[in-house]
């Protein structure tokens, strides 16, 4: 593995597992000296990172771990409907019974997860049951722009469901719904239309909440206080 690299598949895990939370600073030599390596490397990778939308670079802050506030998560999660309702729908019809079975299988999981309360691990399985789908997508740049989406908000260290529990028992039936989809080769538009609104309603119930908490005067804190999970 090459220095530039190692830097990059560094930074990008500490930022996914939030040890670089939202906004902290990336200092270049600090993290060269850790890697035993010059500060050239370091730099391509956060230009890698840049490029993803997971750092910023400014001239007197140097690059820092993005941030996103309430509308840009709600923007990005929209996106992320349209992206993944097409990838679906185009991955569907390249699915064997053979690759169902790993998605009943995380229904199931799911299904656990709901009924000990585990949002976190709930999560994590959502997130698995989308990928196991758009793995088969024939369009390897659409399925690079699911991810850079999904990195986006994995920035953030967040699970929507920890604050919207309720939403993760609506979601799992939609999952159940899109899986009988597929497997009874239903029309690409169907499966499309399904898994858009799918994603959209989990935004919908995040702005629902945001409502809730200002008609009841509470303070809506930004979306990395709220949602930080570390």
């Amino acid at each position: 593995m090459s220095k530039q690299e190692l830097a990059y598949r560094t930074i990008r895990q500490r930022i996914l597992e939030g040890v670089y939370g939202p906004g902290y600073r990336v200092v270049i030599d600090e993290l060269a000296r850790e890697l035993g390596c010059s500060a050239i490397p370091v730099r391509e990778a956060i230009r890698r990172l840049e490029a993803e939308g997971l750092l910023e670079y400014t001239r007197n802050a140097g690059a820092r771990v993005v941030t996103i506030d309430q509308r840009q998560y709600v923007d990005v999660l929209s996106t992320l409907a349209v992206l993944e309702g097409y990838a679906t729908a185009l991955a569907a019809p390249r699915m064997s019974p053979r690759d169902l079975v790993p998605l009943r299988a995380f229904e199931e999981e799911m299904q656990r997860a709901v009924e000990a309360g585990d949002m976190l691990r709930y999560s994590a399985l959502n997130r698995a049951y989308h990928e196991a789908i758009y793995t088969h997508c024939p369009n390897r740049y659409l399925v690079a722009q699911i991810e850079n989406a999904w990195a986006r908000l994995d920035s953030m260290r967040h699970s929507i469901f920890v604050l919207l529990p309720d939403r993760a028992r609506t979601s799992l039936d939609d999952h159940r719904r899109i899986t009988d989809l597929i497997e009874r080769r239903a029309p690409a538009e169907e499966i499309e239309q399904v898994v858009r609104q799918h994603k959209l309603a989990t935004a919908r119930a995040f702005q629902a909440w945001i409502r809730s908490r200002a008609e009841t005067g509470e303070r809506v804190r930004g979306m990395a206080e709220a949602l930080h999970t570390s």
